[in-house]
């Protein structure tokens, strides 16, 4: 993966999360929470989060959609947003652990901040993609 491919999947894992963060009371960075403070406070730490979560996404995702592949045949694909889930909730977890600050609370939280981030992402590589 070339230096640009990269920043660019690092920023647009950090936009998708951004926005969840800002729509979902339940996923949240520790610190402050308006102005400048808050931007130069959060702006690193959501990058580190973005890379935590796309590396938890290609290690473990891929091993459990293949264990849990009759599910999602079975569901017509819909088993994934629950893995999707799980990963942004291991990635919290994983945050926690770091210290860096990332939380979310419940797993219907994360099941919304998964769709947030999968449609985000979407949006975002069908923009950088034109």
């Amino acid at each position: 993966m070339g230096f640009m491919r990269f920043v660019t999947w690092l920023v647009t894992n950090a936009v998708a999360l951004a926005v969840a963060a800002w729509l979902f009371e339940g996923i949240w960075f520790s610190g402050p929470t308006k102005g400048q403070a808050e931007i130069e406070e959060k702006l690193l730490p959501l990058l580190v989060v973005a890379l935590i979560l796309g590396v938890v996404t290609a290690i473990v995702k891929p091993v459990l959609t293949l264990l849990s592949l009759p599910l999602v045949v079975l569901t017509v694909g819909l088993f994934l947003v629950v893995i999707n889930a799980f990963m942004l909730q291991l990635t919290a977890w994983l945050s926690g652990k770091l210290d860096i600050g990332f939380h979310v609370d419940g797993f219907l939280t994360a099941v919304g901040g998964a769709i947030v981030i999968t449609i985000v992402t979407w949006g975002v590589n069908l923009l950088i993609d034109r």
